[in-house]
């Protein structure tokens, strides 16, 4: 999974909104808010495609948090993106 070219993040207070520009904007004028954790799944999604299983790699070798807490973030994280067309 990867993220759609045309979406950018910026850092607004302690929050992280992503949007829409260009092209893009015409098919998606929502914005998602992140938090920091939700900001590191999206640059990472955003350098590279990467399976479930590699980002949740990317996860564990990064925070101190559960396999299973981690696996359940990214599948919910995973389905806002892909209900919001913003995956490839």
């Amino acid at each position: 999974m990867k993220i759609k070219n045309g979406f950018v993040i910026e850092k607004v207070g302690t929050s992280y909104l992503a949007v829409a520009v260009g092209k893009r904007a015409a098919e998606f004028s929502n914005m998602v808010r992140l938090n920091s954790t939700g900001a590191f799944l999206w640059n990472c999604l955003s350098e590279s495609e990467l399976t479930r299983e590699e980002l949740l790699d990317k996860v564990l070798s990064t925070y101190d948090v559960a396999r299973e807490a981690a696996l359940a973030d990214i599948i919910a994280f995973e389905k806002i993106l892909s209900d919001n067309g913003i995956l490839e």
